[in-house]
């Protein structure tokens, strides 16, 4: 049993939390709101108090305070996990003695290991496609949508530029651009680009992007809106009595070879989908590293540098809460 202190109790955070406690580790949460849960509870900002104790930190607060909670951090020593999602990104803090995890949700996260494990198979990858979204499970006369994260997070998600790999090179386009029709398992809905990529540009992929997914009409109305990020965030609010689904497609092709994963939840009990398919991510790579403290060196670490062993336990866990996970592979 070790000490671990998640730090941020929200949709995500709470249920990430909930499940380190039933593994049986010692688990400390830090919110300035007051949280119901069955961890050591500490309420106030997360960096007044004193973390020295804890052998592994999970950041999973809101991207506005997450980057600087981890660069705080940085030069401690501890085992880091970064899930706040925050537009400074941990590769670029410097130097560090500590060893910080990054990224690890549905997407970024899950997407980057379903990539990086395709291209241990294939050598070199022509284009990957991610398309992804937590959405309500039917369309309304208003947004059609509610926040399953921090609804700033998302706001930010719309309008910084997307950077995508053009032939090999990293551009940046405008957000929302290439907003096109697609069929999410049966559902009519849109997707655009946003910058979702992030470590994965790194990679050796000849074309590849993110696009969020959403109900047609939502991104029209966003772009059209007179309404000041607090008021969409009271607009947005999220709704637990509503029905939501999380959908997600990483779509991979070499060649005539191609690869498709098709991810959805429609939510469990009081947790969200979103909660469920980012959680799982973070609570395996957490569990895992729990496990095995030399998994990842000194430094700073990217979801592509889990082993295999990891993307197969986030599978594993997913299937067994009842998230679908299939597999198409086909040569064309």
């Amino acid at each position: 049993m070790i000490r671990i202190h998640c730090l941020g109790g929200g949709l995500v955070g709470n249920y990430v939390t909930r499940k380190l406690v039933e593994s049986g580790h010692e688990i400390h949460l830090y919110d300035v709101k007051q949280v119901e849960t069955d961890a050591i509870f500490h309420q106030g900002k997360a960096l007044s108090f004193d973390h020295k104790s804890a052998e592994i930190i999970v950041n999973m607060l809101p991207g506005s305070i997450g980057s600087k909670v981890t660069e705080y951090f940085k030069n401690t020593g501890q085992r880091i996990v970064d899930l706040s999602f925050s537009e400074a990104t941990p590769d670029g803090i410097g130097e560090c003695s500590s060893s910080i995890l990054w990224d690890v949700g549905i997407a970024p996260g899950l997407s980057n290991m379903l990539v990086s494990s395709a291209l241990r198979q294939y050598k070199n990858i022509d284009e990957v496609t991610i398309k992804v979204g937590g959405n309500p499970s039917k369309r309304d006369t208003g947004w059609s949508y509610m926040a399953p994260f921090s609804p700033h997070d998302v706001i930010a998600e719309y309008t910084r530029p997307a950077r995508i790999l053009a032939d090999g090179k990293p551009t940046t386009v405008p957000a929302m651009s290439d907003l096109h029709r697609i069929d999410a398992n049966g559902r009519t809905m849109e997707a655009f680009l946003t910058d979702g990529l992030r470590s994965l540009l790194s990679l050796p992929v000849k074309n590849m992007g993110e696009y969020t997914v959403r109900w047609p009409g939502h991104i029209q109305k966003y772009q059209t809106t007179n309404l000041n990020p607090d008021e969409l965030v009271e607009a947005w609010k999220y709704d637990p009595s509503r029905g939501e689904f999380t959908w997600m497609e990483v779509a991979i092709r070499c060649g005539k070879k191609s690869l498709r994963y098709v991810i959805e939840d429609c939510g469990r009990g009081e947790d969200s989908s979103m909660a469920r398919t980012t959680g799982i991510v973070t609570l395996c790579s957490v569990l895992a590293w729990a496990d095995n403290p030399s998994m990842l060196s000194q430094g700073i670490h990217a979801p592509e540098d889990l082993p295999e062993s990891v993307l197969q336990f986030v599978i594993e866990k997913m299937r067994l809460e009842g998230i679908s996970i299939e597999k198409y592979e086909k040569v064309v």
